[in-house]
């Protein structure tokens, strides 16, 4: 099993930025690509961003040039840079991992709302 932590949400104005921090633990040897979701009000939950255990990144294109992902392996974590941050990335972003094919581990989520 994997556990995932986040931390870092909170209220931001539009424009401004936010740190996600997410920490693994459990059997995490053999988790290979880490990643951002977010879920907002009345919608589904969508990719944000994922990161592989060979720092490939990937990001949604409403957060490319703004948002980015990156990991440390020595202290089984990864983060979120959200910059320039507008009203419609407001949601519940989550931490998730795989060690192949759909992501099965999930973190508890974090609240991240900006305000216009």
């Amino acid at each position: 099993q994997v556990q995932l932590v986040e931390s870092g949400g909170g209220l931001v104005q539009a424009g401004g930025s936010l740190r996600l921090s997410c920490t693994a633990s459990g059997s995490i040897l053999s988790i290979r690509i880490m990643g951002w979701y977010r879920q907002a009000p009345g919608k589904q939950r969508e990719l944000v961003a994922a990161i592989t255990n060979g720092d490939s990144t990937d990001y949604a294109e409403s957060v490319k040039g703004r948002f980015i992902i990156s990991r440390d392996n020595v202290k089984n974590a990864v983060y979120l840079q959200m910059n320039s941050l507008k009203a419609e990335d407001t949601g519940v972003y989550y931490c998730a991992a795989t060690r192949g094919g759909t992501f099965s581990y999930w973190g508890q989520g974090t609240q991240v709302t900006v305000s216009s």
